[in-house]
């Protein structure tokens, strides 16, 4: 059965995706055609980063040419709109690096609403401060501090190289921005274990954990993340990319959600992997037999944590019912 016009049709949320990560490569094109190909090597289907720290590179050196002030982030965020757009994404959570602030002089409200300006008609976004485990430091430290206040952003996410440890100052900062209402995040169990996992919920007090999908590792970390509601923001083709899963066949996405974890499908960098959403949904019904129900299921999740209205919310998961219905799906 062909699924892409199903997928295609799905009221579908992103909720795992890094603005610098996510920037269109062809505006890195026009912006320098001399030093930017028309098709690098790292862009395709078939290239595996060799580590991290190789992606990591490839990502910061193709996206600080680009994000250079707050005009810059409007114009790449109002393109990758539009193209989510395109793809019936309704719901957007995106991060942005909040290191940039320092290295671009721009403050972190200055680029929410750059970001936030961009946001095309019937769709909704929320912007997160995406940081690394050592952020605490130098002038960022009171840049963290001062994230309380920021009234426009819609939480934290730690991120970076996973086997750095999380430090001492992540889990009061954590619980601050929770009790100013905003949500807050974790990237675990990509390049760390299972052990990751339950540190971002025991420890952090996290329940959106970024990737998690080394958790089916240990199963009582499985149950853990059921047991407490957590949501696994998760990105198939990054992961294979990545070589934190030998093959899309491979992947462990079934099992979590079979251990009654919820799941939610993005993208995570699309600079560097030339991935859609759409093409996420296709890999795992391709490689992995996904059926109708199962994609549904994925398309609900991510309404389900979304921060939108009720009303909305109701909506979004009527329209996927509908579809799954009309779809043969169970």
């Amino acid at each position: 059965m062909d699924l892409r016009p199903f997928i295609e049709a799905l009221p579908k949320t992103e909720t795992h995706l890094h603005v610098e990560g996510a920037l269109p490569y062809e505006l890195l094109r026009e912006l320098d055609p001399d030093r930017f190909p028309p098709e690098p090597a790292f862009r395709r289907r078939d290239h595996r980063f060799a580590n991290f720290p190789e992606f990591d590179r490839t990502l910061l050196q193709h996206a600080l040419p680009w994000f250079t002030s707050a005009e810059r982030y409007h114009v790449a965020a109002k393109r990758m709109f539009a193209r989510q757009a395109a793809l019936n994404i309704r719901y957007v959570e995106t991060s942005f690096h909040l290191p940039v602030t320092q290295f671009i002089h721009v403050s972190g409200p200055e680029i929410i609403a750059a970001i936030l300006s961009a946001v095309p008609a019937g769709m909704t976004v929320r912007v997160f401060a995406g940081m690394p485990r050592n952020a605490y430091t130098g002038q960022l430290k009171a840049v963290i501090d001062e994230l309380v206040d920021w009234d426009d952003l819609a939480g934290v996410d730690l991120h970076g190289f996973e086997v750095m440890p999380t430090e001492s100052w992540t889990a009061p900062v954590w619980a601050r921005v929770r009790a100013a209402g905003k949500i807050t995040k974790c990237h675990a169990g990509e390049f760390g274990g299972a052990d990751r996992v339950r540190e971002a919920i025991e420890d952090l007090g996290v329940r959106r954990i970024q990737h998690g999908v080394r958790a089916v590792e240990d199963a009582a970390v499985l149950k853990l993340a059921a047991d407490v509601g957590a949501t696994f923001d998760v990105c198939p083709i990054s992961n294979v990319r990545l070589r934190v899963v030998p093959s899309m066949a491979e992947h462990p996405l079934r099992r979590l959600m079979q251990a009654g974890v919820r799941c939610t499908l993005s993208t995570d960098d699309p600079l560097c992997f030339a991935n859609s959403l759409v093409d996420e949904y296709l890999a795992i019904a391709s490689e992995c037999d996904f059926n109708a129900s199962e994609l549904a299921a994925l398309a609900r999740a991510g309404w389900e944590v979304a921060e939108v209205a009720s009303e909305e919310r109701r909506r979004a998961l009527g329209e996927i019912d509908r579809l799954a219905e009309g779809n043969g799906s169970h």
